[in-house]
Order: structure tokens, then C-alpha cells, then sequence
């Protein structure tokens, strides 16, 4: 691991974990020590994890494999949407919706719904109805995007799940696991990543550490495009 690589994840926080009482039994091989209560990431582990999840991605890219970007806390909410359009990938920033995934059929009508509010809103169809019902229109529509507008380009269920914070986001998790989807996951000291496919071990809480490690996973998906 180049130190490069290490100087960067010091630079945006990415070695701070929780304290020691917090900690979940499979991350005690991540951690180096603890310092003023905290305990600090192994970093070479991190950059090892992070450099085998981003060759996964790679050919997850390259086969034309569809991941699920979920990430519901407001620290990560900015970097999820933005990184999954850039990449034209699903995603979810608000209230993960129980069934997602185990229930697809049926939230997949939620979402085509919403593609046909906008298409006739656009083609302004909605004027041939009273105002009020425009409006209860329009609140349907507010509501469905909220819900379900990140995930609208996703007509099958996704080859890969990718969650920050896999406590946080535990039912996306399970649901994920209950139809054999595999989970790549940025996780925290407090994270059971036993079941994980991948799992980057490091800061999931601050701003600049998500920022980074959606960046690297980004980016690797888009290298590998290129190469097609």
C-alpha cells in the first residue's frame, strides 16, 4: 500500500473509529490501537480492503453489472446521489422503503408511477383536471419522488448492494442477503461485516471520508468503462 494512498485517507479522518465499548467483535482485526479513547484504523488493512473492493467494482463495470448505492444519513446523503448519477446507477438518499428489495415487483409499479406523473405533467396532460385534483396529484408525485425517485433507472433487482454504514443501513442489509445480493459496504468500527462481500474498514460518519471512499469507488467503476 503506497503511502500515498495512506496520506490521503489520514488527510479526511478516515483511520477514527468509535470507542472500544462500541465496537463490534468482526472489526477487531481493522484496529491498530486507540488514541484519546478512540480507536484508529489500521490503515495498510483499509487501503488492502479498499484496493480488492475497488477491483471487484471494476468488473462489476466491465460486465455491465447494476449496484444499488444506499446511504440514508445526511453525511453521505450528497455523495451517494451524486456519485450513482455520475455512473447511472440507483440509489437511496431518503427512508429506505421496506420490500425494496424482497418486494420489488410491487415497488417497481411505485416508481413507474412516478415515470408516468412526470411524463404527463411534461406533456401537459394534468391540465385537464380541477385544481384540486392536480394538486393531489402533485403531492402524490412529491411523495412517490421522495421515495423512489433515485431508483426509477433500476428495472431489475441490482447484482450488488453498496451501503455506507452498514448498521445504519441494517434492513437494506438483510433484505439484500435474503435474496442473495451481494453487500460491499464503508463501515465504521461498530459494523458486523461478517456477511459482507467487500467492506472498506474506516471513518463512516465524517463528511470528507464518505466523499473520498464514494470517489474511489466511482472512479474505479468509471475506469473500467472506459476500457470497454
Amino acid at each position: 500500500m503506497s503511502n500515498t494512498v495512506i496520506d490521503k485517507m489520514l488527510a479526511v479522518g478516515a483511520h477514527f473509529g468509535y470507542r472500544k465499548s462500541r465496537r463490534h467483535p468482526s472489526m477487531k482485526p481493522f484496529i491498530f490501537g486507540v488514541k484519546n479513547r478512540t480507536e484508529i484504523f489500521d490503515l495498510e488493512k483499509t487501503g488492502e480492503n479498499l484496493e480488492s473492493t475497488k477491483e471487484y467494482i471494476a468488473k462489476l463495470a466491465a460486465e455491465g453489472k447494476k449496484i444499488l448505492f444506499v446511504g440514508t444519513k445526511a453525511e453521505a446523503k450528497t455523495y451517494i446521489k451524486d456519485g450513482a448519477e455520475s455512473i447511472d446507477m440507483p440509489y437511496v438518499t431518503e427512508r429506505w422503503i421496506g420490500g425494496t428489495l424482497t418486494n420489488f415487483p410491487e415497488i417497481k409499479k411505485r416508481a413507474a408511477r412516478l415515470l408516468d406523473l412526470i411524463d404527463k405533467k411534461e406533456k401537459g396532460e394534468l391540465a385537464k383536471y380541477t385544481k384540486k385534483e392536480q394538486m393531489l396529484l402533485g403531492r402524490e408525485a412529491d411523495k412517490l419522488q421522495k421515495n423512489f425517485g433515485g431508483i426509477t433507472n433500476m428495472k431489475d433487482l441490482p447484482n450488488v448492494v453498496f451501503v455506507i454504514d452498514p448498521r445504519n443501513e441494517d434492513i437494506a442489509v438483510i433484505e439484500a442477503q435474503k435474496m442473495n445480493i451481494p453487500v460491499v459496504a464503508l463501515a465504521s468500527s461498530d459494523c458486523n461485516t461478517r456477511d459482507l462481500e467487500y467492506v472498506i474498514p474506516a471513518n463512516d460518519a465524517s463528511i470528507k471520508s464518505i466523499e473520498f471512499f464514494m470517489n474511489e469507488i466511482v472512479n474505479a467503476y468509471k475506469d473500467a468503462r472506459k476500457k470497454d
